[in-house]
């Protein structure tokens, strides 16, 4: 790959950075993801299709997205755990396929007693047995798992965007 072409991979991968009106759009969203562009646009003192075309760039460059978080426990899934797993091999192969699977909710890399950790939510404690014994621990690579099942959630917060940077 010449250097020109190596320049492109390395600009796409590179973080791109958010200036203070991109992080009060987003923690807007957070707190109202229905909220309109005119509601947007005098939040942040910009015009209407100036907001609109923030957002839609925040949205086409994946630096946000907009979805409707539930809580598992009223949705008939009341049984959460993390998932700390000790691979043989590269992790990112593991973290792929782990990744495919229905329940397994967030893969991390990570550095310490782990390869990975990984978040599933199931309906119960034999559906959690189920996933963990027949998805998770056949896949190949895997060489230990110990399960940190979750007793209740004490905070989840998504409200990342109002930190200042």
């Amino acid at each position: 790959m010449g250097d020109e072409n190596r320049t492109k991979v390395d600009d796409q991968r590179a973080p791109k950075a958010l200036d203070g009106t991109d992080r009060t759009l987003i923690a807007l969203l957070q707190h109202d993801g229905r909220a309109s562009f005119t509601a947007l646009a005098k939040a942040v003192g910009l015009s209407e299709g100036a907001v609109r075309q923030r957002v839609q760039r925040l949205l086409r460059d994946d630096m946000m997205q907009i979805v409707a978080v539930t809580a598992p426990e009223n949705v008939d899934l009341t049984r959460q755990a993390m998932i700390g797993i000790t691979v043989n091999g590269d992790p990112r192969e593991i973290a792929t396929r782990l990744s495919d699977l229905a329940h397994v909710h967030q893969v991390v890399l990570c550095a310490g007693r782990f390869d990975l950790l990984a978040e599933l939510i199931c309906r119960d404690d034999e559906h959690l047995l189920e996933v963990l014994g027949e998805e998770v621990r056949p896949i190949p690579g895997v060489t230990g798992t110990e399960l940190f099942v979750y007793l209740k959630l004490a905070k989840q917060n998504y409200a990342w965007g109002k930190l200042t940077a």
